[in-house]
């Protein structure tokens, strides 16, 4: 079954891959590797924004981190990557939260899942999840991406 088939009898609709914010690429293929750029979460076409611990909670710090995992997905079809994943390999998620805050790992599998559930086995990664005070224009949460891809 095609990742779009997947996708499509999950009820999964990808948004439109979000256009860089500054001098970057959303994705570098090198090596066999797709290198995807931190993404941020859109919902509705608007960026969720806040701190963990302060004025976002912790249901929506997951929904954030699913909704960045979304975007890596996006940014992956809009370079024709999509059908070609043979692994995802790693993420890196970058929380904004509060010194007190520490279910980083929690709002991370916000992403994790979705990888598992769109993939299956091939989705199973490697992860960091870190708290820092602020991201890009006041996003909640920031995901980035390590894709094995096929010839």
């Amino acid at each position: 079954m095609s990742i779009e088939a997947k996708l499509e009898g999950l009820g999964i609709v990808l948004p439109e891959a979000a256009a860089p914010v500054a001098s970057y690429m959303p994705v570098v293929v090198h090596g066999g590797f797709a290198h995807v750029s931190g993404q941020l979460p859109f919902a509705e076409g608007l960026l969720i924004k806040g701190r963990l611990g302060e004025d976002v909670t912790l249901e929506g710090g997951i929904d954030a981190a699913r909704a960045c995992g979304l975007m890596i997905l996006a940014q992956l079809k809009a370079a024709g990557l999509l059908e070609r994943v043979e692994r995802v390999v790693k993420l890196g998620a970058f929380v904004s939260s509060t010194a007190d805050f520490t279910d980083q790992p929690k709002v991370a599998n916000g992403a994790s899942d979705l990888m598992f559930e769109v993939f299956g086995e091939i989705g199973r990664h490697s992860r960091a999840a870190v708290g820092v005070p602020v991201l890009p224009l006041g996003a909640a949460v920031e995901v980035d991406a390590v894709i094995a891809i096929a010839d």
